[in-house]
């Protein structure tokens, strides 16, 4: 029998420099029997050339012979559909959540899809698989340290010859992975930090940053289930807003961090807040995307500097300007997720298993998990 084979594609989104998997994983997916394929130029954009993949023992093939022989597809974001056959296997960042067409059109071709987005995050066992959280904590720090390069005074206190510069006030809502990561980074470039997040196990985890806690005057608090809060009502959402409103023009930064994989995220700082804030302060939305974003007005991908000088950052997708370190992240995620499926070098699927219930999109012609 022929070993199952493993093809990584070439990331195509604009501005998507990450790869699904990195040459040091690829004799470790050999041991496992597994052989890799790697389509054309797939590492450039992380600074791994097809040579490194080659002395790794991967074979490097175009994109028409990766889709034609490989078992299993594996990407950052969601390929190319086009030319997917039945019983094939995809795997990556799919964004299957609200989007049920995504589900019907791979069930009708066959095709098995498994996303990261369905990862049970609280599983102690789904950890070394939990790629959102690996990118999370990467544009989480990478956030911080762009708000840093793009306020024009210092973070840190500096007391020269020329005079004492004060420390730059930082606010971050949400303290999720990404929103705890840019907390920490953010203080230790010398930032006085503030956090803010709807969960009460928030102030908690804040607090043991150095960071203070952001009081809003009202009492705001959702639990949610899966590492994510709860949604808020209509009346809570505008009642965050208003308290978020008559704070946020203290602070030099905000970052924003609240998302949830497949829906709108929450507006948090509206047009009005931001009119609030002093020249030259500097907001980064980690959640811009296509479904819109933390700020109003924040366009992903876009920087926009409003007519009372703040610079609005739209970074959705923030992880792939660090794309080496990013791609060495999201590959041990791939390789544990992988070893995870395959036994006796071939996928083993089981889909009372916890994991496998919470990642498998499509199998076997029918929707396996709920995308809406």
């Amino acid at each position: 029998m022929d070993a199952l084979s493993v093809g990584v594609v070439r990331e195509t989104a604009a501005g998507e420099r990450r790869v699904a998997l990195v040459p040091d994983a690829v004799g470790r997916l050999r041991d496992m029997g597994l052989d890799v394929w790697v389509e054309s130029s797939a590492g450039v954009g992380a600074w791994f050339p097809d040579s490194a993949y080659r002395e790794a023992g991967a074979t490097v093939v175009t994109h028409g012979v990766l889709y034609d022989r490989c078992d299993v597809i594996v990407a950052v974001r969601r390929p190319s559909m086009i030319g997917l056959w039945p019983g094939q296997v995809v795997i990556g960042m799919l964004r299957p959540f609200g989007d049920p067409d995504f589900a019907a059109t791979t069930a009708a071709k066959g095709v098995t899809a498994i996303a990261f987005e369905g990862l049970p995050r609280t599983l102690s066992a789904a950890q070394p698989m939990d790629a959102l959280t690996s990118q999370d904590n990467i544009a989480g720090y990478k956030a911080a340290i762009l708000a840093a390069d793009t306020y024009q005074r210092f973070f840190p206190l500096l007391v020269t010859a020329a005079g004492t510069a004060r420390p730059a006030s930082v606010l971050v809502l949400g303290a999720g992975v990404a929103g705890l990561q840019a907390i920490g980074t953010a203080r230790r470039l010398g930032a006085v930090v503030t956090g803010y997040d709807i969960r009460p196990e928030a102030r908690e985890e804040i607090a043991s940053l150095g960071a203070s806690f952001l009081d809003i005057g009202r009492e705001i608090a959702a639990d949610g289930s899966g590492g994510y809060a709860a949604a808020l009502t209509a009346d809570g959402q505008r009642s965050q807003q208003d308290g978020l409103a008559a704070r946020i023009g203290e602070f030099d930064v905000v970052i924003t961090t609240a998302r949830v994989p497949g829906r709108r995220p929450p507006l948090l700082v509206t047009e009005a807040a931001v009119k609030e804030m002093r020249p030259g302060s500097v907001i980064v939305d980690l959640a811009a995307g296509e479904l819109g974003g933390n700020v109003e007005g924040a366009k992903a991908g876009q920087t926009i500097v409003s007519d009372a000088g703040v610079t609005v950052i739209g970074a959705g997708e923030l992880a792939a300007e660090m794309p080496a370190a990013a791609s060495a992240a999201y590959s041990s995620n791939v390789r544990a997720l992988l070893a995870h499926l395959v036994r006796d070098g071939a996928m083993a699927f089981d889909l009372d298993d916890e994991i496998q219930a919470g990642v498998v999109i499509t199998y076997a012609g029918t929707i396996a998990a709920g995308t809406s």
